[in-house]
């Protein structure tokens, strides 16, 4: 029988490649139409009755993209949607959440040191949020106040801390940080689901029919596709910072989550100036360079700190894996191959901090995180790294049996 660890850390893999993949599209297309769009000279009196133009030049060719404001005088034969992008991206990321937080939620998802709260009661607060988030921003959009687009971006940003602070008080730190970015880009592929695309197919119906579209339907969908654009640099942030202890397991994480928001603001706000040739604000980094710096200051001012987590009770799946055959022995085998490093005060030189935020002190821990020593350690030899600390193949093989015998209980 294939070994199910490895089918899942497979199935992981294959999952989050689809989702990079899926993303870099998005990302791409959305960051090219929103330059394209800030870049169109308007001034020309095109024979067309396009709103803009601009010649570009790529691959050894030359480009002539026009623009219609509204819609064309007649539909195009042959229309190409940008949609699946994002619709596979926020998908891909949704089955990663299952794999990863929902069904890892006791290892990943619940810190009894936070919130000593059952899985299932963190995975029904997961997926509130994520819906919460979506009405809520939807409603304020439909509103009077969602007319001033400046003052919505305000009242967004002010949700969005309130937010991280509030996962911060639920989930581990890994996963609050994670879950903001996934409560960011589920607005984002909900703008694009709901908003965006169905009123381009309004004016794609308009057009068959030969009626004059209606042009504040894509005023709508270019509101909500700015604020895409605005938001994707943090949720970029977000979902890459689980591989970054310094960001995740900070007391300060809702902070420094709620400063990244304000470098997405600073960094978009420069080149978007630029594509649209209002000038060359080179202030914007520097006020990206302070809010890193603060950032940086913010991560390493406690320093790291244990979060408690060993006084308290073991879960069911890491207690079996304490009471089964031959755990002593991976203990000895761990706390002498691994604990120089992984440790909240690491001994190895140049390691300030437990790589990935994974302490390996004391038998709680080593239960706790039986899964990845196996994987990694284990079933494969990506730790230690180049083998520093010479595990012997006979105390990975160790490693191996003590968790197939927990399995298997």
């Amino acid at each position: 029988m294939y070994d199910l660890a490895a089918m899942g850390a497979w199935l992981e893999f294959a999952v989050r490649w689809v989702h990079v993949i899926t993303a870099i599209a998005w990302i791409g297309s959305s960051f090219y139409f929103i330059a394209l769009d800030l870049g169109l000279h308007r001034d020309r009196n095109l024979a067309s009755g396009a709103d803009g133009e601009e010649w570009q030049v790529h691959g050894g060719g030359f480009y002539h993209v026009q623009k219609y404001l509204v819609a064309p005088e007649r539909m195009p034969g042959d229309l190409i949607w940008f949609k699946w992008e994002s619709y596979s991206t926020w998908l891909s990321g949704f089955a990663m959440l299952i794999l990863v937080y929902y069904l890892g939620g006791e290892l990943y998802l619940v810190d009894p040191a936070v919130a000593d709260i059952p899985v299932w009661q963190a995975v029904l607060i997961s997926l509130a949020s994520l819906g919460f988030g979506w009405l809520a921003y939807d409603t304020i959009c439909k509103s009077r106040f969602g007319e001033d687009n400046t003052r919505l971006m305000v009242l967004l940003y002010i949700i969005l801390v309130a937010m991280a602070w509030g996962y911060t008080q639920v989930f581990s730190g890994r996963a609050a940080l994670l879950h903001l970015g996934a409560f960011t880009a589920t607005i984002m592929t909900a703008n694009v689901f709901f908003i965006i695309i169905p009123n381009q197919k309004i004016v794609v119906a308009d057009l068959i029919a030969g009626r004059v579209p209606d042009a504040r339907y894509g005023k709508i969908a270019k509101q909500r596709s700015t604020h895409n654009n605005y938001l994707t640099l943090p949720v970029i942030f977000l979902m890459l910072s689980n591989h970054y202890p310094l960001a995740f397991a900070s007391e300060y994480n809702w902070l420094i989550a709620s400063l990244v928001f304000l470098m997405g603001v600073t960094i978009r706000h420069y080149f978007n100036t630029l594509h649209a040739r209002k000038g060359n604000p080179t202030w914007t980094w520097l006020a990206t360079a302070l809010l890193f710096i603060v950032i940086m200051w913010l991560s390493t001012a406690p320093m790291f700190q244990r979060s408690g987590e060993d006084e308290a009770a073991l879960g069911p799946q890491a207690t079996r894996f304490a009471q089964a055959a031959g755990f002593d022995e991976v203990t000895d085998i761990v706390l002498g191959r691994c604990s120089m490093c992984h440790a909240a005060e690491p001994g190895w030189d140049g390691i300030t901090w437990p790589p990935r935020g994974v302490i390996l002190e004391t038998p709680e821990d080593i239960a706790r995180h039986a899964r990845q020593i196996y994987l990694q350690a284990g079933l494969s030899t990506a730790m230690p790294p180049a083998n520093v600390s010479f595990i012997e193949p006979e105390e990975r093989a160790k490693i191996v049996a003590w968790f197939k015998a927990a399995s298997a209980g």
